[in-house]
C-alpha cells in the first residue's frame, strides 16, 4: 500500500504536507478510494508550527478566546494560540484556551462541566484535519453553540468545498487537489461491488492494514 504513496503540499508553505494512499479503504461511517494520512502534521514539531503558521494568518484579525480541536490536533492548537497571542492582531495579550470535546456514539459534541467556561459566552475557532463533506464540522457548529458558544472560524488541513453560513473556513489542501477524490456508503460502494478487498480500516488515529 505504502509504494503508492504520494504527497500533497499546501499551496502557501511546502513544508505543511500530507500523505496520501489510493487504494480502498473503510472508515467508521463510509468507504473512500484514498487514504489521507495527518501523521506529520499532528506529530511532528515542525510541520504542526508551519501549519498553525497558516492558520494563524488566515485568522489573525478574528477575536478568539478558544480553540477546540478535532481529531488529536491539539499539538497545532497549541501552536495557533501560540502565534496569535505574540502577533499584533486582535488577539495580543489573550490567554486562548486550546480543549478538545468528547462524542457520543451518533457523533454529538460533549463537554464536561469543567470545560464549560471556556465555551460558555466565547468566541471559539474549530480546528480539524479532515473536513471533506463539512458534516462533522456543522455537527460540532452546533454544539458549540448548544453549550452557549460563538463559532467564529472553521480551520482544517485537508478540506472539501463546503460553505458554513457567517463563518470563515480555511483548509491548507482542498480536495481538488485530490480529484478523482470520493467516499461511498458502505452498502453503495463501487470498489466492494468490484471484488476489490479493502486495504485498511482508517480513522482519526491512522490506518491499521488488512
Amino acid at each position: 500500500m505504502e509504494t503508492r504513496a504520494f504527497d500533497l503540499f499546501a499551496k502557501r508553505n511546502n513544508r505543511v504536507s500530507i500523505r496520501v494512499f489510493p487504494g480502498h479503504f473503510a472508515t467508521q461511517h463510509s468507504h473512500v478510494n484514498y487514504c489521507v494520512d495527518m501523521t506529520r502534521v499532528k506529530t511532528e514539531m515542525n510541520a504542526a508550527q508551519a501549519a498553525a503558521k497558516l492558520f494563524a494568518e488566515s485568522f489573525s484579525n478574528v477575536a478568539i478566546d478558544t480553540i477546540i480541536t478535532l481529531e488529536r490536533m491539539k499539538m497545532v492548537g497549541a501552536f495557533i494560540a501560540e502565534t496569535l497571542t505574540s502577533s499584533t492582531g486582535l488577539n495580543m495579550n489573550q490567554n486562548i484556551a486550546v480543549i478538545s470535546p468528547e462524542f457520543t456514539a451518533d457523533d454529538k459534541l460533549i463537554l464536561r462541566d469543567n470545560l464549560l467556561p471556556y465555551v460558555k459566552h466565547r468566541r471559539i475557532l474549530l480546528l480539524t484535519a479532515t473536513a471533506t463533506t463539512g458534516m462533522t464540522a456543522m455537527g460540532a457548529i452546533r454544539g458549540i453553540r448548544y453549550y452557549g458558544g460563538d463559532p467564529v472560524g472553521v480551520a482544517t488541513v485537508f478540506g472539501g468545498k463546503f460553505e458554513v453560513p457567517g463563518i470563515p473556513v480555511v483548509r491548507l489542501v482542498g480536495v481538488e487537489d485530490l480529484p478523482d477524490y470520493d467516499s461511498f456508503r458502505p452498502t453503495m460502494c463501487p470498489l466492494c461491488k468490484k471484488g476489490l478487498k479493502v486495504d485498511a480500516l482508517i480513522n482519526s488515529y491512522g490506518y491499521s492494514k488488512m
